[in-house]
């Protein structure tokens, strides 16, 4: 099985469960935390067109910062380009966790969709 690469704020108490199951799973990890080094705009750029998701998705809806900055509305009007380069400029607009094989793309936690997509 091949190494994962978990994206996560340590903090996060719903990427500590992530990550407990995914170790649970017998996957190997390697942690990224999200507010220190977020991915760079090509970085999620490749993360998006994996997931198969919208960027927008990729957006942490409930966060304080995205509620202060009014991004709801904000990024209506923004193409992906731009989404993208919003979410590289701050970790803490970015949904967690994410993560990845180098192929398939996970956003957020579902146990459910952890246990089919990362449970081998």
């Amino acid at each position: 099985m091949s190494k994962l690469t978990v994206y996560q704020y340590a903090k996060c108490g719903t990427c500590r469960k992530a990550v407990r199951l995914l170790k649970e799973l017998g996957r190997d990890l390697e942690i990224r935390e999200l507010f220190e080094a977020p991915p760079d705009e090509r970085e999620l750029a490749a993360l998006i067109e994996r997931s198969g998701l919208p960027a927008q998705k990729f957006f942490n809806t409930s966060g304080e910062l995205y509620k202060e900055m009014n991004l709801k509305e904000a990024t209506r009007g923004m193409d992906d380009g731009d989404k993208i380069r919003l979410l590289a400029s701050n970790g803490r607009l970015i949904k967690r966790p994410i993560v990845t094989d180098g192929k398939r793309v996970t956003v957020g936690f579902k146990e459910e969709e952890f246990r089919e997509v990362w449970g081998g």
